[in-house]
């Protein structure tokens, strides 16, 4: 019997890659949002490449977090939240879905100045018209969209991080000095420092893309037809490989992106003594004198595209939360007024981020702050996701590794550690 060529097992890897990729891939890219962004230019232009090493370190501890969190949505056909209804108390569960929609909120309204500032910069007009523009337009869209629509566009909005690896090649960084700081770690040593590590951890591995991953893969099944929680239990070694590689390739994506951004910014405004950023205009503004135009429009075009992958994935993360919590009914294939409360939730945070982002706060220093609270709020849930990950009557007989509990159980330990640095050091 001839053996198979080499050719068609490359095309057949290359198409179930293809295949595979999804809710990875949007909750990688989601991860890069104008909070991150911001967070990662303040790292570089504060402090140069010395925290550089944090981007390929961050990457499988990510990943991960995150299939963790899509193995229980896979498993137990039901998301973060309704997996952990049934190992903790509803008061709990309430406190925790609260916690989360402030921390949102807070980051959809300084998402939303982040990408006023942008939209001024590229296009003109005041900053308020671009606020509500893009509240009232990302809303509409998030409300009135089916879930498969609003996963296809979010999938190719992805596309938008490839911005900054260009943006940091133009720059022409000293690329020995970068490769050095990628792989001998500096670790902080005062608080501001500290304060930083917690930010890029909290931005990093948030919160809210517990909550979206676990949501994303109940809305896959139900698209394929598993309507009912009973047919929704239960995930193939198939099944599970894919997300592997989905999530595998979406977390290197954002981790690639973080790598890059830092890069830009340390090699531009660190290396030129502008340290102190109010808003992304002011990066951007920066950028232009010291790397062009072309890096400038870069820059700014990503946090356009990057905010309107990220703002539907904090409302619609604050949703879930909500309605598994105290069992509402929900989805984004549900009509609007079949699920109410489901989407009130999603309506009113992204209201109250559009009047946050008319207090006048600077957009750099929101979005920084933002990373700073999800990365002090995101081990406690770690806690949370580990213990029911490991239940083997809760995840039917298909609980995560050893080696996978290992991994975010350091990561937890780690998040812990460095928020009390932060106010100790």
């Amino acid at each position: 019997m001839p053996a198979p060529s080499i050719a068609p097992l490359k095309v057949s890897t290359l198409r179930r890659i293809a295949a595979a990729l999804g809710p990875g891939v949007i909750t990688g890219a989601a991860d890069d949002d104008p909070s991150g962004i911001a967070t990662y230019s303040v790292t570089g232009a504060k402090f140069g490449t010395n925290l550089l090493w944090t981007a390929p370190l961050l990457w499988p501890l990510m990943a991960a977090v995150q299939m963790m969190c899509a193995r229980i949505g896979m498993v137990t056909g039901q998301g973060l939240a309704g997996a952990l209804r049934q190992k903790y108390p509803r008061w709990l569960l309430g406190t925790a879905a609260c916690a989360l929609f402030v921390a949102n909120t807070i980051n959809i309204g300084a998402d939303l100045g982040g990408m006023a500032d942008a939209a001024h910069l590229l296009i003109g007009a005041p900053e308020f018209v671009w606020v509500l523009a893009f509240g009232v337009g990302i809303a509409i869209a998030t409300i009135r969209l089916r879930y498969a629509a609003i996963a296809n566009i979010l999938k190719w909005l992805a596309l938008i991080l490839v911005v900054y690896v260009v943006a940091a090649i133009d720059v022409r960084p000293d690329w020995g000095a970068v490769v050095r700081a990628t792989v001998v770690p500096k670790l902080p040593h005062e608080r501001d420092a500290w304060a930083t590590l917690v930010a890029i951890l909290g931005t990093t591995i948030s919160p809210y893309l517990f909550f979206w991953q676990a949501s994303q893969e109940v809305e896959e099944e139900k698209v394929a037809g598993r309507l009912t929680l009973k047919a929704r239990r239960g995930a193939t070694a198939t099944e599970i490989g894919d997300r592997k590689i989905d999530i595998g390739i979406g977390t290197l994506f954002s981790n690639v992106a973080m790598f890059f951004i830092i890069v830009t910014t340390a090699s531009t405004l660190h290396a030129n003594g502008q340290t102190e950023l109010a808003t992304s205009a002011d990066v951007a503004a920066a950028l232009r004198p010291l790397a062009g135009r072309f890096a400038m429009l870069l820059y700014t075009i990503g946090i356009l595209g990057t905010g309107l992958l990220a703002i539907p994935t904090l409302a619609g993360s604050a949703a879930y939360a909500f309605a598994e919590s105290f069992h509402w009914r929900q989805g984004m294939d549900e009509q609007p007024m079949r699920a109410r409360a489901f989407y009130a939730v999603i309506g009113v945070s992204i209201a109250i981020g559009v009047a946050i982002s008319f207090l006048g706060i600077g957009a750099v220093k929101a979005l920084y702050w933002t990373a700073v609270i999800n990365g002090l709020l995101a081990p406690f849930l770690m806690v949370g996701i580990l213990h029911a990950a490991s239940d083997r009557k809760l995840m039917r007989g298909q609980p995560s590794s050893w080696l996978s509990r290992a991994i975010v159980g350091i990561t937890t330990l780690a998040m812990f550690a460095a928020g009390i640095a932060m106010f100790v050091v």
